[in-house]
């Protein structure tokens, strides 16, 4: 079972305001106890929504949008991947997650579990789906 940790993002890093080196020494330690025990996958934050943009869809046409985004609470700071056998080794993980905003400030993180190739019904698209998986394990 794989899942996403997000990271919501904040004022301070919609403003490109780095975190503080504190922060990110537990980051690291934490994801490399992460790393210790087999079960992460991936894990980088993201720069701010002024460096990105949003392709909107209305039929067949596609329109770009440039950052920034004004709501700063919709938006991902950050993410890790982890894989674990159960919703509640996740569960465990994830309570030890770092406060990305530092100690005593108020934030929160978001925890979804991804899909898997299993959890959709066989069809010819999936079966290239599970080609590409291979492709990338190899």
């Amino acid at each position: 079972m794989r899942f996403m940790v997000i990271v919501k993002a904040s004022k301070e890093s919609e403003a490109g305001v780095m975190p503080e080196a504190k922060l990110i020494a537990e980051m690291a330690k934490y994801h490399e106890e992460l790393a210790k025990a087999g079960v992460l996958l991936d894990g980088t934050g993201l720069q701010a929504s002024s460096k990105g943009w949003r392709i909107k869809y209305r039929g067949d046409k596609r329109t770009v949008v440039d950052g920034p985004f004004t709501e700063s609470k919709e938006l991902i700071a950050g993410y890790t991947v982890i894989q674990v056998k159960s919703r509640a080794e996740a569960l465990e993980w994830t309570k030890r997650f770092p406060n990305p905003r530092g100690e005593g400030l108020e934030t929160e993180i978001e925890v979804r579990q991804l899909f898997e190739l299993d959890d959709f019904e066989p069809s010819e698209g999936l079966d290239r789906f599970r080609e590409l998986d291979a492709i990338n394990k190899k």
